[in-house]
């Protein structure tokens, strides 16, 4: 490189690698956005666009048609010589590369418009100019092909042009819509789809070939160090862009370094995008305040170190802040001082650390990023560098977040033990318990659990070291984000309720007309019988986990259960509700997920124990075949058992996943198998209660198809539940709404049932044994949240 006549050499690679360009992955991103919307658009809704267009065209279309005409020639004019005006310039300057990728760019969004069922459809493009001058513009501003690669090349082109050109050609092109409105025509979709696919072209084109803010302007650099008295000789990239800045030593005499950041529009678009994260994300005391631009963000670094330089706890002294060109932001700062913080260093320096840091908090500063490379050993001094995330006159949660970060770097380095018993004699038992339960993925940023090895695993030891030196019975993890897990899991599970009772709204007038003439005492019997379903599920649970639980609670928590089953595909909320449940009884999470498991096995097994019973006695005159699956529903599921035996042999992370998390499981359910076969009452008490669960659904549905007037024996709407209800649970939607109303309906009118007294009668049914459950089960679910039992 040279500058001003002097030759400075550069070593390492300068150019950042297109993962890491924010700017130009964001274009691809929305650019494809608008290719999806355009599409779906033009698929779903096209003939309401088409009439809303219509209808603005009629409101806005002022113009006379002479008017219009005018408009529209001298706007078809100025389109069509844009691609024109954009190429001369680059031929005229020479920039070969970028001319490449600009005529690349059109050709490919004209060919990926012309492909059709028949193969490649020729541009229609007369270029013979007839006498209406308008007519001849048409055939442009109408094609699609022509308005992808008037976009593909703008979009190739305009990072590389003067900001006064850029503006004015997006908007030239982008009048493309509002003029179309005035002059009172409608926008075609081919066009609006021409304009998405050639802005998403040239987007991918500029992510390959690269903009001018990748050209790094070390001139521009060299230039304003030499006005602060520092001439340089060298550089030598120590770190390219990525996430965070350009990072480079630049020598600038003997044995005179400086360190040089460079920050571009690729580390202002990530650091937006970080911001609006941890915005949306945290709540408003757990992040720092946003800056509102890369340049406000070094000038804030600069001006903490200079802070810190004062308090005589920096590592390197700032020298300048600059604004560069092509969008880049130049910071300069001494070499750090010392050496950064390793695990040769004995624990005196570790407590220096914890000193070091509570002289800063004590001065109302907190650091907010405390990797081990941030943090400096000097003539033994502990100074601090990487200020971009400190803050001044910062709180209480602030200086607990950098203790946590501080506890997670020192355990990676000295040990868990070690780093905690350090922190307790330097700051406090209490001010370290307050400060670990901020050890967490959230509490602890991304950048600091990175710079650790097995970060998952030394916070865990973290805390284990913090409760067993402190005495404490629990850690309970600080609220950090805007809104918890257990918010968001409600949340999800109301929506899915809400979306899968929709359906049925629509059929609450009818439903309630026919519950007039229904028989109310029979009503109250079946939802007595349904009551009974969940003494028996926690009464088969209870002896599944043992008789240590308390059964009232048990019994409340089967009834939030029905809440979690019902607004989860095939029930896996409910399972995983149980779970919680017994670990939160003090279970451990293998016996817990044993126990449910050998609940589940045990309901099957007397489920299809009673299903053959029940066949048998219902006689062979019943029409079972209604209920048995077709041959390609047995081949599929055939083929997806072969497909899960397969991937179980041959997928080395299932197998692994089968041995460490199944295997244990499966031999913790067979060991209660074998306990049961020793203990009968145990046994007849899970079994009991299994069978009361199938039997009270049953004897539900046919106290109601008795509340409307229906005589089938209680024999025949036994079958119909268990095996309308088998192949309803294979159904994907939540509580198997829909496949449970449409199977049990369709197994009564196998048996005779007409559809009169049918439909009501399992309408009622689901209002006894689904929806009255699930609103009581909400509730109830909220209040063992709040008693931390689930």
């Amino acid at each position: 490189m040279r500058v001003d006549g002097r030759e400075i050499p550069v070593s390492g690679s300068l150019l950042q690698p297109r993962i890491r360009r924010t700017n130009d992955i964001i274009r691809v991103v929305l650019s494809a956005l608008l290719v999806a919307l355009v599409v779906a658009g033009s698929l779903i809704t096209r003939p309401r666009w088409e009439a809303l267009e219509r209808s603005v065209s009629d409101i806005v279309g002022f113009l006379t048609p002479e008017q219009s005409n005018l408009v529209y020639l001298l706007y078809g004019i100025a389109i069509l010589a844009l691609p024109f005006a954009i190429l001369v310039r680059l031929i005229f300057r020479m920039q070969w590369k970028l001319l490449s990728g600009y005529l690349a760019a059109g050709l490919i969004a004209v060919l990926l418009l012309s492909i059709t069922e028949s193969g490649i459809s020729a541009p229609q493009w007369h270029l013979e100019v007839p006498r209406q001058l308008d007519t001849f513009l048409s055939q442009f501003l109408d094609d699609p092909r022509w308005i992808a690669m008037l976009a593909a090349g703008l979009t190739v082109a305009s990072p590389w042009l003067p900001a006064s050109w850029r503006r004015w050609w997006w908007f030239l092109l982008g009048a493309f819509v509002p003029l179309h409105l005035f002059v009172s025509l409608v926008v075609p979709s081919r066009a609006m789809l021409g304009l998405a696919v050639g802005w998403f072209v040239g987007a991918v084109i500029v992510l390959v070939v690269g903009t001018p803010a990748l050209e790094v302007p070390l001139e521009a650099a060299v230039r304003v160090l030499a006005g602060r008295g520092y001439t340089v000789t060298a550089f030598t990239v120590l770190r390219p862009a990525g996430s965070g800045p350009l990072l480079l030593s630049a020598e600038t005499g003997p044995h005179r370094r400086l360190v040089v950041e460079l920050y571009g529009q690729n580390q202002r678009s990530w650091g937006m995008l970080r911001q609006f994260r941890r915005w949306l994300t945290f709540r408003s005391s757990e992040r720092a305040p946003a800056f509102a631009s890369m340049r406000r963000a070094v000038e804030h670094r600069a001006l903490m170190g200079i802070a810190l330089a004062d308090l005589e706890l920096a590592s390197n002294k700032p020298l300048t802040v600059a604004a560069l060109s092509r969008g880049w932001t130049l910071y300069a700062h001494t070499e750090p001082k010392g050496r950064a913080l390793a695990a040769t260093d004995s624990e005196v320096v570790l407590g220096n650390v914890w000193r070091a840091l509570q002289q800063m908090h004590r001065d109302q500063v907190s650091h907010g990023d405390l990797r081990a490379e941030a943090i400096h050993v000097a003539e033994g001094r502990v100074l601090f560098g990487n200020f971009m995330a400190a803050e001044f006159g910062a709180y209480e949660t602030r200086f607990a977040t950098d203790i946590a970060q501080l506890l997670l770097t020192a355990s990676a380095l000295f040990g868990a033990e070690s780093a905690v018993r350090t922190a307790i004699d330097v700051l406090g038992q209490q001010c370290v318990v307050d400060a670990s339960r901020r050890v967490t993925k959230t509490g602890i940023g991304d950048q600091v659990r990175k710079s650790v090895p097995e970060a998952g695993e030394l916070m865990k030891a973290v805390r284990a070291q913090v409760l067993e030196q402190t005495d404490e019975d629990r850690i309970e993890a600080a609220r950090i984000t805007r809104y918890s897990r257990n918010q968001i899991i409600q949340l999800v599970l109301l929506v899915g309720l809400v979306y899968v009772a929709y359906p049925y709204i629509s059929q609450v007038p009818t439903f309630f007309t026919e519950l007039r003439t229904a028989n109310w005492w029979w009503a109250l019997l079946g939802l007595a019988i349904s009551a009974s379903t969940y003494l028996g599920a926690a009464m088969a649970l209870w002896g599944c986990a043992g008789e240590s639980l308390n059964f009232r609670n048990l019994l409340g928590m089967q009834v939030a259960n029905t809440f979690a089953a019902t607004t989860t595909p095939a029930g896996v909320g409910g399972l995983a509700l149980s779970v919680r449940f017994l670990q939160k009884s003090g279970l451990g999470a293998v016996k817990a997920t044993a126990a449910v498991a050998l609940q589940q096995l045990v309901q099957v097994i007397t489920h299809v124990a009673l299903l053959i019973l029940f066949s048998v006695a219902a006689g062979v005159s019943a029409n079972l075949s209604h209920f048995v699956p077709s041959a390609t529903v047995l081949y599929l599921l055939a083929g997806g058992l072969l497909g899960a035996i397969g991937a179980a042999m041959f997928i080395p992370t299932v197998r692994r996943w089968l041995r460490t998390e199944v295997r244990p499981q499966l031999a913790e359910v067979v060991g209660e198998l074998r306990t049961l076969a020793t203990r009968p009452v145990r046994l007849l008490m899970i079994v009991g209660g299994c069978a009361t669960t199938t039997l009270g659904a049953a004897g539900a549905l046919w106290a109601a198809i008795e509340a409307f007037g229906g005589t089938t024996t209680f024999v025949t709407v036994t079958v119909v539940t268990m095996i309308g209800g088998t192949l309803a649970s294979a159904a994907p939607t939540p509580g198997g709404v829909g496949a449970v109303e449409a199977a049990l309906i369709g197994g009564l009118a196998a048996f005779g049932v007409p559809a009169a007294i049918g439909v009501p009668a399992v309408l009622l049914y689901r209002v006894l044994t689904c929806w009255l459950p699930v609103f009581c089960g909400w509730p109830l679910m909220r209040w063992l949240t709040r008693n931390d039992m689930i």
